[in-house]
């Protein structure tokens, strides 16, 4: 994955492996992983999938 965009605490945020983000509402975190499954957008560098609004099964992991 080259990027995707998220949605947590009501704002969007870009991410690559290996950002650091400050945000101001988490979810709870399981097994210290935090999984994002708002998923907006996501690009590999080749194809780019959008969501309506999210993708359905997309997860981002922390």
């Amino acid at each position: 994955m080259k990027f995707a965009v998220i949605e947590t605490g009501g704002k969007q945020y870009k991410v690559s492996e290996g950002d650091i983000l400050n945000v101001e509402k988490l979810p709870k975190a399981v097994d210290g992983k935090l999984a994002f499954n708002k998923v907006i957008l996501i690009d590999d560098g080749k194809d780019t999938m959008i969501g309506a609004p999210y993708l359905e099964g997309a997860t981002v992991t922390a």
